[in-house]
């Protein structure tokens, strides 16, 4: 009789249990004394991470990492690449903007380049909150290691390699796709030419990529001098990908970009 009844229904009316959330991280929120705002952070932790109280996990930091941004498909790929053992474990925090453009960029003299928002040039200030409030805040709230990287792209690939250039002990990795070189009339490329021979810091490395739309020219520039820098001071990889786009080019260098810099490290 019950299954007569059953029969008869709609199959939404036959579910009894509830939907419940799905979730794949943790989020927080930093009031910011620097940038006087709060800020939202979207944090991917590794299953050995979660299965262990005392492992301790190196540190991936992503602008443009809301859940409408990119967190969602870097947190996956990394759960992939993880798994499958050709990325080392991470811990994948997501900066989620709030005025993107203002936060990615250096000071220019471009006018043009003015026009993108009411406010831009203030890279200088975000670096300074991810040093002073985000890492520390990091620190106290996950088991990690000193060590450290960052990856952006577009606007964000340009912040990852202006910082690379300016402040470069804040990472120890750089991973850059289609970066924005093209800000202020190039400069930050021709500052380049007499900031890294003069680099003679620890150890860093550099993954750049450009989709069909970057401009490869500027960016195998960069590269070149790059791994002109002082014997194992910088060490630097650049992929042209002519088969992406700018709106495509993130997740395929992602892939390959943690794989080269972000993999298992050799035995020596």
């Amino acid at each position: 009789m019950l299954l007569a009844s059953l029969a008869g229904r709609p199959l939404a009316a036959q579910a009894q249990t509830p939907a419940a959330p799905l979730c794949i991280g943790e989020t927080f929120t930093l009031a910011s004394k620097v940038m006087g705002e709060t800020r939202r952070l979207n944090v991917y932790l590794p299953p050995v991470y979660r299965d262990s109280a005392t492992v301790r996990l190196p540190v991936l930091y992503m602008p443009d990492g809301g859940l409408a941004e990119d967190f969602l498909h870097v947190a996956g790929l990394v759960q992939v690449l993880v798994g499958n053992g050709t990325m080392r474990p991470f811990i994948l925090v997501g900066i989620e903007n709030t005025a993107r453009r203002r936060d990615l960029t250096g000071p220019t003299t471009n006018v043009e380049d003015k026009k993108i928002a009411p406010r831009v040039g203030e890279s200088a200030r975000f670096r300074q909150f991810i040093r002073r409030e985000l890492m520390p805040a990091v620190r106290e709230r996950y088991r990690t290691t000193a060590e450290t990287a960052l990856v952006g792209e577009s606007l964000a690939g340009l912040f990852t390699v202006e910082t690379l250039l300016l402040e470069p002990d804040l990472f120890d990795t750089y991973l850059a796709f289609d970066p924005s070189l093209w800000w202020n009339n190039g400069e930050l490329v021709r500052q380049a030419a007499s900031i890294i021979p003069a680099y003679h810091g620890p150890a860093k490395t550099l993954y750049m990529a450009t989709s069909i739309h970057g401009d490869t020219v500027v960016t195998a520039r960069l590269t070149a001098l790059m791994r002109a820098a002082p014997r194992h001071s910088i060490t630097a990889y650049y992929e042209p990908m002519p088969a992406e786009t700018h709106a495509t080019i993130y997740h395929p260098a992602a892939l390959r970009g943690f794989r080269r810099v972000l993999g298992p490290r050799k035995v020596k």
